[in-house]
């Protein structure tokens, strides 16, 4: 006869890292790892005001592979070797492209895709030692089905696909998995600057009618955190309430 399921954890506590961890998706991410019982540092440019008492800040700014180096050596010397790290800094510079500046493109990019890449760089280095690890990355549904007034950001999340993806094939043999979640409108204080007409007519846009939470990006993202998506790499989770269906990079 079959075993009831158990509500008991199995999961080994680990030690995680989120970038962008202060607010939004990466906060809901940084409290949902807690909940699973890991131990959890986020990191950003600048000190939260409050944070939560089980929480850990470390200062990390992705445009600088120096500050990404000590954030991790932090984590390393007061909690241990990071072997959860959620990749979510980034940054948005809205505009038409005939009015775009070199460097309201390249910042974007640099933050977001680039960034990225440095945070994963320093970050698997002790997880090929532990043999075990576990990476997200933060991408968007704008990656996939584009936004006009968003070249930038959206050229941004569509290469984090093309980069996690290769980081899942070099480092599959070693036990770290890649992936990614995919976004579609979510209430943050980024949504919220562009006003409540066009959050609702983006809302009617989904075809759930509604736009998502913090937190049910962060129970994509504990999934993908998990031991039990250890057979899981290389793939894009889309949060979106079904806008990017068809997209073509899921």
């Amino acid at each position: 006869m079959n075993q009831p399921l158990s509500n008991e954890r199995t999961d080994t506590p680990r030690v995680a890292l989120v970038t962008g961890g202060s607010r939004g998706i990466g906060l809901a991410v940084a409290r949902r790892l807690a909940a699973d019982g890991h131990t959890v540092a986020v990191g950003s440019r600048n000190k939260p005001d409050a944070l939560d008492d089980n929480l850990t800040w470390v200062q990390c700014d992705t445009t600088d592979t120096g500050s990404i180096d000590e954030a991790f050596a932090e984590v390393e010397d007061q909690l241990g070797v990071a072997t959860i790290v959620v990749a979510n800094a980034g940054i948005t510079r809205d505009g038409l492209v005939l009015r775009m500046k070199d460097d309201d493109f390249t910042d974007v990019v640099d933050a977001n895709l680039t960034g990225t890449f440095r945070t994963v760089r320093r970050a698997v280095k002790p997880m090929m030692k532990q043999r075990w690890g576990r990476i997200v990355l933060v991408s968007s549904v704008v990656g996939s089905v584009g936004q006009a007034g968003q070249a930038n950001y959206a050229a941004s999340k569509a290469g984090l696909v093309g980069l996690g993806r290769s980081l899942a094939r070099e480092f599959a043999s070693r036990g770290i998995t890649v992936n990614l979640v995919a976004p579609g409108p979510i209430e943050t204080d980024m949504l919220a600057k562009i006003g409540q007409e066009t959050i609702a007519a983006m809302a009617d846009s989904v075809p759930v009618g509604r736009v998502g939470t913090p937190e049910e990006v962060a129970a994509a993202v504990g999934y993908l955190a998990s031991e039990a998506a250890g057979y899981v790499t290389g793939t894009t989770l889309a949060v979106d309430g079904g806008l990017g269906m068809g997209g073509g990079l899921g």
